[in-house]
């Protein structure tokens, strides 16, 4: 009888491990964005630059970001 409810509880369990992986990504990417812009406006700021620290912050967190979660993936070995 036990054996029967195995194979249910296994999925969960993959299901929320898969779940965890995901969320925590986004989490991550959003962090790591948002640090960027925050960098960028302080920049602004600093230097009186417009909106041009924001947009640079940008421009250097979301592929900064992308290639961060591909090596924690990599060496997760989840890619």
């Amino acid at each position: 009888m036990s054996e029967e409810k195995e194979p249910r509880h296994e999925g969960l369990r993959q299901a929320v491990r898969a779940f965890a992986v995901l969320s925590g990504i986004g989490i991550y990417f959003v962090v790591f964005v948002g640090i960027c812009i925050f960098l960028g406006y302080e920049a602004d700021m600093h230097f009186g630059l417009g909106h041009t620290g924001r947009l640079i912050g940008a421009v250097i967190g979301f592929p900064g970001a992308i290639y961060t979660l591909y090596r924690q993936l990599k060496s997760g070995g989840l890619v």
